[in-house]
């Protein structure tokens, strides 16, 4: 689970789905953008809720690359979000890069599961 982001906070008791990205990429995938058109249905709903978007790598890449990486993960996620109708400015992102992986280790199933973005809904205070 991420951290605070400014004076927002992340919601425990509810969970949204990890989008997983391929290799060195930041396209969302058809059956990922299903997941996230779920998401954005339930913000739509819930217009009190904001969302916190933590872009992720595998371990390949230098620590700068990965950053920016996963910054334009979490950016690919928060646009499509917005396409959906939710205000960004209820959309916070976050690169972590390789800095916090979902599983340990270099197999290719490891670092397929840590290519990802992780959307964390948000109380925005």
């Amino acid at each position: 689970m991420g951290v605070a982001q400014g004076d927002w906070r992340p919601r425990t008791d509810i969970k949204f789905p990890t989008v997983y990205f391929s290799f060195d990429r930041d396209i969302i995938g058809a059956t990922e953008r299903t997941k996230i058109e779920k998401v954005a249905k339930y913000l739509n709903e819930n217009q009190q809720l904001g969302l916190i978007v933590e872009g992720h790598c595998d371990d390949r890449g230098t620590i700068e690359y990965n950053r920016a990486l996963g910054e334009r993960r979490a950016n690919a996620v928060k646009n499509y979000i917005a396409s959906l109708g939710v205000s960004p400015n209820r959309i916070k992102t976050i690169s972590y890069g390789e800095d916090r992986p979902a599983v340990p280790g270099t197999t290719p199933e490891a670092r397929a599961k840590n290519r990802r973005a992780e959307l964390v809904p948000a109380d925005m205070k």
